[in-house]
């Protein structure tokens, strides 16, 4: 029996000639992150093990980016405790403010890595570098420190799922479309413990930035990592980031997957998820009167250039809606001077948005845009969870830009075609 993309870069990185699912591997790691609110932990369980020393200050990446700038004294705490060991072990890809940007949207953009790659990190939405190809997926923060002492990790391997694309996106629909219609169709465990292996003609259609919010939300559902076939886009977005060597792995002919989906591009609509799982779904055409108190356009989802791009397109001339709070977040450093350069900033601003510096920020309930008790908010960030944003009585719905920017400007939720 073939081997899926997951499986071949399993093999290849545990030493084993043929893996199946359900195998269990000690695998060599090419990154290991953490976050500020996640590498402290991992710090403690380093130093209590008695370890003194990184097993390769390069293959580890450190971004202070959920609670920074400080919101408070303890994440202050947090981050100066993440910031001396970074000092002490001689972190290379240490990023904090001035430099730093969202980890998700941030390592991908320094070339951190590449096709082929085992990743893991102190952070669910690690899954977001299959993407280019690579393995990558959350863990926690003991097997985060266990990792950056030896340079190795166990996992299980995973059933697989083939998802096969085909089609064309309509105007105004978005990777982020894809991935909640997905969600919704196979629901919030669908794929539980299972890597979701996206291929087929389709692919073309899907920009890279598509493909990362796509591979963000694989953790939601359920999913142990998303990876996309490495196509010549992939390799030229690699090419253009990085000089690392990379690995192309293509999945056998003869590979073993639990169960098989073709998604017909063309027919994907503008999706909304509902309170208080990424599951709920409804068409834009099913959502109804939803008013609206603040609109989140950012994280680690869709914070990146084309995101501000297609919100800019839709603010531009127009107005956030009276008793509307509307918060963009660009995800680097490199997107948010990308977006002053393009005048997306200033678009923004006249609109009546706040732009923020990079942060995860209200995504997680954090700072930049707490909801209080009764409000509701449309956000294009990838969990809606009771009190993800805020007090339990609050509300989110996750909505991919375009939809997040019309909305803001009408006040309620609707797609750009409502404007």
């Amino acid at each position: 029996m073939g081997m899926t993309m997951t499986q071949k870069i399993f093999a290849a990185h545990s030493g084993a000639q043929n893996i199946k699912a359900g195998d269990l591997i000690m695998a060599k790691v090419d990154m290991v992150l953490g976050n500020d609110i996640t590498t402290p932990v991992a710090i403690r369980e380093f130093e209590k093990a008695g370890k003194t020393k990184v097993f390769d200050k390069t293959k580890i990446s450190i971004v202070p980016d959920h609670f920074t700038p400080n919101k408070d004294i303890k994440s202050a705490e947090q981050c100066k405790m993440v910031r001396e060991f970074a000092k002490k072990q001689e972190i290379v890809n240490y990023f904090e403010i001035g430099q730093m940007g969202i980890e998700h949207a941030l390592l991908p953009e320094k070339g951190l890595v590449v096709a082929g790659d085992v990743v893991i990190g102190a952070d669910s939405h690690t899954c977001t570098y299959g993407a280019l190809g690579a393995f990558s997926t959350g863990v926690g923060s003991t097997d985060m420190a266990a990792a950056m002492a030896t340079g190795e990790t166990w996992f299980k391997v995973p059933e697989a799922i083939k998802f096969i694309l085909k089609g064309k996106l309509p105007k105004w629909v978005s990777g982020k479309d894809v991935i909640l219609h997905i969600i919704g169709s196979i629901g919030v465990d669908g794929a539980l413990y299972k890597s979701m292996e996206f291929m087929g003609e389709g692919l073309n259609e899907l920009s890279m930035d598509d493909r990362f919010s796509m591979a963000n939300m694989a953790i939601e559902a359920g999913a142990k990592n998303g990876i996309f076939e490495v196509d010549q886009k992939t390799i030229k977005y690699i090419k253009e980031h990085s000089t690392k060597q990379f690995t192309v792995y293509k999945a056998d002919e003869d590979a073993e997957y639990s169960e098989t989906y073709e998604i017909d591009l063309n027919q994907i609509k503008s999706t909304v998820a509902f309170p208080h799982l990424p599951e709920n779904t409804r068409t834009i055409d099913q959502v109804g009167d939803v008013r609206i108190d603040q609109v989140v356009i950012g994280s680690c989802t869709n914070g990146r250039i084309e995101d501000m791009r297609v919100s800019a397109e839709i603010f531009k001339g127009r107005k956030v809606a009276d008793g509307v709070r509307c918060i963009i977040i660009p995800a680097t450093q490199k997107i948010y001077l990308e977006a002053i350069k393009e005048g997306l900033v200033e678009i923004f601003v006249n609109a009546g948005a706040v732009v923020s510096t990079p942060t995860c920020g209200p995504c997680l309930g954090g700072h930049m845009g707490i909801l209080a008790k009764g409000e509701r908010a449309l956000a294009t960030t990838n969990r809606n969870f009771v009190g993800r944003m805020g007090h339990p009585e609050s509300e989110v719905y996750l909505a991919s830009p375009a939809v997040a920017a019309a909305s803001a400007v009408l006040g309620r939720i609707a797609g750009p075609d409502s404007l």
